[in-house]
This record gives C-alpha cells, sequence and structure tokens, in this order.
C-alpha cells in the first residue's frame, strides 16, 4: 500500500497555502509533517481526509481497498477531542464505532490498550485533557483502517501517555498501516519528515 501526493497544491481563503507538494508514505512507514504555524501542516492532512479539496496536483491510495475511497480507508484524528460531554467514555467509544463501522466488541480492549477501562462509565466531561486524547486514541483502535492521519497526535499527553500511544503506532506500523502526522515534537517512532513552509 502507497499514500502519494504529487504537485499538490491548498488555497484556503482566497491564499495559496502551498503548492507542487509530494509526498509518499508506504505501508509500514510514518511520515512527520513538520513546519512552522500557519505553514499548512493540518490543512495536507484535511486534503487527504477528503475534508477540503485541493486546488490542484493529485493524492492517490495505491493498493489499498479498491471498493472504498482513501478517507473511508482513513482515520483522521485533529486537534479537538470529537468526544459528546453527557455521555460515558464507553458510549462515546460505541458511538464512533456504529458511525464508522467497527466490530461490537472492541470496546473492552480498546479502552483497556488505552488505560481508561477504570473510567468506562464516566462521562466524558469528567475526563482530563489527556484522558480525553486517550479516548479518542481509542477509536483508531476500535475501527480499524490502515491509514492514520493524526493532526499533533501527542498534545495533552504525559509522558506515559506519549509512551503509550508510541506502542500504539509503532504496532499499527507493524500490521501494514501507515501514518502521516502533524507534528511539532517527535513521534516516538521511527519516522521520515515532509516539511512544508517557506525557509524549510
Amino acid at each position: 500500500m502507497r499514500l502519494s501526493g504529487r504537485g499538490v497544491r491548498c488555497v484556503r481563503g482566497g491564499r495559496e497555502v502551498f503548492a507542487g507538494l509530494d509526498f509518499e508514505a508506504n505501508a509500514g512507514e510514518a511520515l512527520a509533517v513538520v513546519g512552522p504555524n500557519g505553514s499548512g501542516k493540518t490543512s495536507l492532512l484535511r486534503l487527504i481526509a477528503g475534508v477540503l479539496a485541493p486546488a490542484g496536483g493529485s493524492i492517490t491510495l495505491e493498493r489499498g481497498d479498491d471498493e472504498l475511497t482513501l478517507p473511508e480507508q482513513s482515520h483522521y484524528l485533529g486537534h479537538r477531542d470529537a468526544l459528546k460531554p453527557a455521555l460515558s467514555v464507553s458510549e462515546n467509544l460505541a458511538f464512533w464505532r456504529d458511525f464508522l463501522g467497527g466490530a461490537p466488541s472492541n470496546l473492552a480492549e480498546s479502552l483497556a490498550t488505552v488505560e481508561l477501562d477504570h473510567a468506562a462509565r464516566l462521562p466524558a466531561a469528567y475526563l482530563s485533557a489527556g484522558q480525553r486524547r486517550r479516548l479518542s486514541i481509542a477509536r483508531l483502535l476500535t475501527v480499524q483502517r490502515p491509514v492514520w492521519l493524526l493532526d499533533e497526535p501527542t498534545n495533552a499527553l504525559d509522558t506515559a501517555g506519549q509512551k503509550l500511544f508510541a506502542s500504539v503506532m509503532s504496532e499499527h506500523l507493524s500490521r501494514g498501516g501507515l501514518i502521516i502526522a502533524a507534528t511539532h515534537t517527535p513521534l516516538g517512532v521511527t519516522s521520515r519528515t515532509l516539511r512544508v513552509g517557506d525557509g524549510l
């Protein structure tokens, strides 16, 4: 499996963010997207996820599932944790499982992996920022998709949480998944680097 972009151009609000961008990530690889604020790191992830349309160039996934689009084979983990405060931890995860098409039996295992099984019945409103991020990571595990698009994935995680997530990412890569992550800090896994922005 290979995810690649050729000559990708992004325009936001009438302003060209970047143009002529080439990138490639193969199965089992992580690609760290780095650059200054406003250089287009998040925009690139949104282009790949299908949230935005490229103003030029192409983004393709080779040797994926021919019956599914690239967005349907991707997880996009953004800055904000998409949680419903009134629902419990397990109810939030069940919502995403049902919405995205995950296996019914994966909830408890996913929560245990991110060490939130003790808080399964706790309303999400009571979670700390780090716990909210852990719950979002559990979504990646509950619904299996080969492409992970991560925007500042270690944000709000303490040292233990960062090590846990590095282990989760390593396992995903070992199974042939791929990761593209916009980040200002090391991911904790071996990765290649894609630099965006003027002067980089």
